[in-house]
């Protein structure tokens, strides 16, 4: 049984519940096996073949190589597991949260030295602030990912 969420409505942002945690459990464990250099050396040379050694979904392995990570924390990652699948490409923290908004690097890091996103508009789904779908993505970004 669903407990009551009011927190769903929050636009852009995904809490890592328990719900999340369970769904994602197989999938941050494989961000985990980042943390050993021998396994992040295998998932370089074959990115689908040590994924398909953890029992994922079809739809987590798919948006780990997309390296889509808004697709991966709504299939359960949990953004501090997934920064290890970012630092194994070489990618800062971002970098990598520059690519969930759809910004480049330095679109990302000027908004955030100019204050970040402004919570008016933003608090709830349906309002018209800069975090709402309506608005995504936000910066010049050609595709989702890194």
């Amino acid at each position: 049984m669903a407990l009551d969420k009011p927190y769903l409505d929050v636009p852009g942002t995904t809490i890592f519940d328990a719900e999340q945690s369970r769904k994602g459990y197989w999938l941050n464990q494989f961000c985990m096996s980042l943390m050993k250099a021998p396994n992040r050396a295998r998932f370089l040379s074959d990115p689908k073949a040590y994924l398909d050694e953890w029992p994922m979904t079809p739809a987590q392995k798919d948006a780990v190589l997309a390296r889509d990570l808004n697709r991966c924390i709504a299939e359960g990652g949990n953004i501090y597991f997934l920064a290890k699948i970012g630092a194994t490409y070489g990618k800062s923290f971002q970098q990598m949260a520059g690519s969930m908004t759809g910004m480049t690097e330095e679109e990302y890091r000027n908004m955030m030295i100019a204050g970040g996103r402004s919570p008016e508009g933003n608090r709830y789904v349906g309002e018209d602030g800069s975090a709402q779908p309506q608005h995504q993505p936000q910066g010049s970004a050609e595709r989702p990912g890194f």
